[in-house]
């Protein structure tokens, strides 16, 4: 483990993070055991604040685009996660599409929380209870690195969007519509 300058940490090992039970959160250490290197970062989450993907982009001084937010939608009777730019919203026909459905509305909060064993606000797409097909919008592969949640609020994880896919056994496809 290796800890930068400005207090985030890469991470090439086991890690031990600060306010998380045991080792890691499931998402970190989902990461551990496949030998992806990433780096957590974490900031103070405002309960008050509605969208955690902007909230952590602004705390952590990155651009919107490279934030990814998580969502859990009902495609077909059965939930699947669309992985889109914290500014964007999740185009349901598209993410549909691209899980094989016809149809996608977007989940009952409790349902994901209890399929993904993840608290909204810091629904992570890596090291869910169950594991829900993932689809990644593809402009994720327009950068070196993105953040996505690392399973609780106040955390989030930089990696290389090839292994944020190949992580989540994700699929990619453009499912992101323009806030």
């Amino acid at each position: 483990m290796r800890t930068s300058l400005t207090g985030h940490l890469t991470i090439f090992g086991p890690v031990l993070l600060p306010n998380v039970a045991g080792r890691g959160t499931a998402a970190t250490i989902a990461l551990e055991r496949a030998r992806i290197p990433f780096t957590v970062h974490e900031y103070a989450h405002d309960p008050r604040r509605g969208s955690c993907g902007l909230e952590a982009a602004e705390a952590l001084g990155v651009a919107p685009d490279r934030v990814f937010k998580t969502l859990v939608a009902d495609v077909d009777g059965a939930l699947a996660v669309g992985v889109v730019p914290a500014g964007s919203q999740l185009d349901l026909k598209a993410l549909a599409a691209a899980a094989g459905g016809k149809r996608a509305r977007m989940a009952e909060v409790a349902a994901a929380e209890r399929a993904t064993g993840y608290v909204a606000g810091g629904i992570s797409p890596l090291g869910q209870r169950r594991r829900l097909p993932v689809v990644v919008d593809s402009s994720a592969l327009a950068f070196g690195t993105v953040f996505c949640s690392g399973g609780r609020r106040g955390l989030e994880i930089e990696l290389a969007p090839a292994d944020l896919v190949a992580a989540a056994g994700a699929r990619v496809a453009a499912i992101a519509a323009r806030a």
